[in-house]
C-alpha cells in the first residue's frame, strides 16, 4: 500500500487556529515555554469504517529556538449536537474537546482528540499495513506518563483481551523508516523474541521545504500482559533491600541477546567511525567534560581524572567496531513479564534526525546505558533509605552503603550475563568507563538544572569512575 499523501484543505489552517493554545499545553509539544511558531503544512484524511465521525491528521510545522518539526495532531469532526458527553474520548476530560461548536471550514463542528476516539482508531487500523491486530478501538485506553509520543492500549477481542496491543503515535515526525518500527520488524523476523512484535504500522508523505518527504506516523505492536516497567521493579527490589542480581544477570543476557540480533538482523556495511575510532571516542570524552564543566563548575575537581581516562581510551588499539544498538537503553526501556525481560522504545530522541538516531555506534555504549540506570534505580529506590526522590521529596540525595552495595551486585550481575561469564578485557574496561562517564557528564548537567537534590547519584558515579587526586589508583570498578 502506497503511503497516503498530505494534502491542503481550508478546515486544516481552521483547526489549527483552535489547537494552538492545547497544542502548547501538551507534554510532547517540543517548544515549551519559548516562542514557537506554529504552521499548517496540511492534512491527511482517514476514513472511519464505521463513518461516525471525519478523521484527520493535522500536519503542524513548530518552530522556536533550537527546534524545527512536524508534529502529527490527530483529530476527529463531529457535526455538533446530541449527547457530546458519550462522543468525547481520550486525553481530554469527556467534557472538554479542543473547541465546542466551533466554525470549521463554514460547519459547526465539535473538534475533538482523536488519539483515544475509536473513530481515529478504526480509521488507523484500516489504512495502516501489516498483519493487523485483532482489537475493540471502542475500549481503547489512552496511556498516560508518555513525554514524547502518544500511547493508545488496544484491547484484544480474544477471550479475556487475548491479542491487546499498543499503537504508539509518533507526534514529532521525521522523514525515513522510523527505527521503532523498523528494528523491532527486523528483530523478530530475525527470531529474537525479547522484543514486542509490530502488527500494524502506517506511513505518510508531506511537505517539507520545496520537496516531500515520506516517514513513519505510528507502530502497534504486541502488549506483553502484567508486564512490569523494568525502572519501577528495580526501585521496588531497591526499597526493600531485594537483591536485583538474578534479574541483572538475566537482563546483561537479553541485552547480549539483542546486540547478536541486530548484527544479524541489520548488519553494518562500513564503520560509521574513521579509523581512528579510540581517538574519536577520546575526543568525544573531552568535549563532552568540557561542556559539563562549563555548566557545572564544581566538575572541575574532576579535570586530572577525565584527562587520564581520555588518553587511556585513544590508547586503545582495537575497539569494536560500531554496530545497530538501542541507542537509549535504560531500565525504563525494558519491561519484565512472561518470566522474561522485554526490550521496546527504539525510536531514541524523537527531535533528532533519522540518521542519527540510526548510526552504529559501540554495544557497550547500551551496556553503559543499564549501569548507570542500575545506580539511579538503587538512589531512587532507597535501597539504605537515602533516596529522598522515592517519596517525592527534595531531600539532597547522599549514598548509603547499601544503596552501593545493591547497586554494585547488580552492575557486575549485569555485566557477568551480557560477558556470559567472561571477564572484562582492559580494553573494555577502559571503553565502558569513558561510555558510563560521558553518561553521568550529562546526568550531571541534567540534575544540576533540573533536580538539583538528585546531583548527588552522578557525582558518587564519578567518584567511582574517576580516581581522585589522593588516590593515584586507576583501578576499574565497574
Amino acid at each position: 500500500m502506497d503511503a497516503p499523501a498530505v494534502t491542503r484543505e481550508p478546515r486544516d489552517d481552521a483547526l489549527l487556529g483552535l489547537l494552538g493554545e492545547w497544542l502548547r499545553s501538551r507534554r510532547w509539544f517540543p517548544a515549551k515555554g519559548v516562542a514557537a511558531d506554529l504552521s499548517c503544512v496540511g492534512g491527511l484524511t482517514l476514513v472511519d469504517p464505521l463513518d461516525e465521525a471525519d478523521v484527520r491528521i493535522v500536519f503542524v510545522r513548530t518552530v522556536a529556538p533550537g527546534v524545527d518539526t512536524v508534529l502529527q495532531v490527530p483529530v476527529t469532526l463531529r457535526a455538533t449536537g446530541g449527547d457530546h458527553a458519550e462522543r468525547t474520548i481520550g486525553v481530554l476530560p469527556v467534557d472538554e474537546p479542543f473547541a465546542q461548536d466551533a466554525v470549521v471550514a463554514g460547519a459547526r463542528t465539535d473538534v475533538l482528540d482523536g488519539a483515544g476516539d475509536p473513530a481515529f482508531l478504526r480509521a488507523w487500523l484500516a489504512a495502516a499495513q501489516g498483519p493487523g491486530a485483532e482489537v475493540e478501538p471502542e475500549r481503547a485506553q489512552v496511556l498516560t506518563g508518555e513525554q514524547s509520543n502518544t500511547s493508545v492500549l488496544l484491547p484484544g477481542s480474544g477471550r479475556a483481551g487475548a491479542g491487546s496491543a499498543i499503537l504508539k503515535v509518533f507526534r514529532a515526525l521525521a522523514p525515513g523508516a522510523n527505527p521503532d518500527v523498523d528494528v523491532p520488524r527486523a528483530l523478530a523476523d530475525a527470531g529474537w523474541e525479547n522484543v514486542p512484535r509490530p502488527l500494524a504500522w502506517l506511513e505518510a508523505t508531506w511537505p517539507s521545504g520545496t520537496s516531500t518527504v515520506k516517514g513513519h506516523l505510528g507502530v502497534v505492536s504486541e502488549f506483553v500482559p502484567g508486564a512490569r516497567d523494568g525502572f519501577a521493579l528495580a526501585c521496588a527490589m531497591a526499597g526493600r533491600g531485594e537483591p536485583f542480581a538474578d534479574l541483572a544477570r538475566e537482563l546483561g543476557e537479553v541485552v547480549a541477546g539483542m546486540h547478536a540480533a541486530l548484527a544479524r538482523a541489520l548488519p553494518v556495511a562500513t564503520p560509521q567511525l574513521g579509523a581512528d575510532r579510540a581517538g574519536e571516542l577520546a575526543r568525544a570524552l573531552r568535549e563532552r567534560f568540557g561542556w559539563a564543566v562549563a555548566a557545572v563548575p564544581e566538575l572541575g575537581r574532576y579535570a586530572d581524572g577525565v584527562a587520564a581516562l581520555a588518553a587511556g581510551t585513544q590508547a586503545v588499539r582495537e575497539p569494536p567496531v560500531p554496530q545497530r544498538v538501542h541507542g537509549d537503553l535504560h531500565l525504563g526501556q525494558v519491561l519484565r513479564g512472561h518470566d522474561r525481560w522485554y526490550v521496546l522504545d527504539f525510536e531514541g530522541e524523537p527531535l533528532a534526525p533519522i540518521a542519527a538516531r540510526t548510526r552504529p555506534d559501540l554495544a557497550l555504549r547500551d551496556v553503559a546505558g543499564m549501569l548507570r540506570s542500575i545506580d539511579y534505580a538503587a538512589a531512587v529506590g532507597g535501597a539504605g533509605g537515602s533516596g529522598g526522590a522515592g517519596d517525592g521529596a527534595e531531600r539532597t540525595w547522599t549514598p548509603a552503603e547499601a544503596d552501593l552495595a545493591w547497586a554494585a551486585q547488580g552492575r557486575a550481575a549485569l555485566l557477568d550475563g551480557y560477558l556470559h561469564g567472561t571477564p572484562v578485557d582492559d580494553d573494555a574496561a577502559i571503553l565502558l568507563r569513558a561510555l558510563e562517564l560521558d553518561k553521568a557528564l550529562y546526568e550531571a548537567v541534567y540534575e544540576a538544572r533540573n533536580r538539583p537534590h538528585w546531583l548527588g547519584i552522578p557525582l558518587a558515579a564519578l567518584d567511582r569512575l574517576l580516581p581522585q587526586p589522593s588516590d593515584p589508583t586507576t583501578e576499574v570498578r565497574p
